[in-house]
């Protein structure tokens, strides 16, 4: 069955960097666009960044310019590099497949 494990959140200082991590497995992982959601504390959640099956991207008003997306088809992964990274960022966040296939999500905290 479809299975997406997120891994590479954490405590980051304002400012700082991380990359996300989400490992894909039970589907052909190069046919399907990706996506990344958070989720913050109180709020809906949102979409951050969609990266399509030949590579385009999307983003969030709010992380274009500071997240990139991007795709390893042979690891069958797909990341989320976040840099300049603010107290507004901090969630939970998701990998998706079309939004119908969800990981469990890895919580991003920016504090100083």
């Amino acid at each position: 069955q479809v299975q997406l494990v997120e891994s590479g959140g954490g405590l980051v200082q304002p400012g700082g960097s991380l990359r996300l991590s989400c490992a894909a497995s039970g589907f052909t992982f190069s046919s399907y666009a990706m996506s990344w959601y958070r989720q913050a504390p109180g709020k809906q959640r949102e979409l951050v960044a969609y990266i399509f099956s030949g590579g385009s991207t999307n983003y969030a008003d709010s992380v274009k310019g500071r997240f990139t997306i991007f795709r390893d088809n042979a690891k069958n992964t797909v990341y989320l590099q976040m840099s300049s990274l603010t107290p507004e960022d901090t969630a939970v966040y998701y990998c998706s497949r079309g939004g119908t296939a969800w990981g469990r999500g890895t919580q991003v905290t920016v504090s100083s």
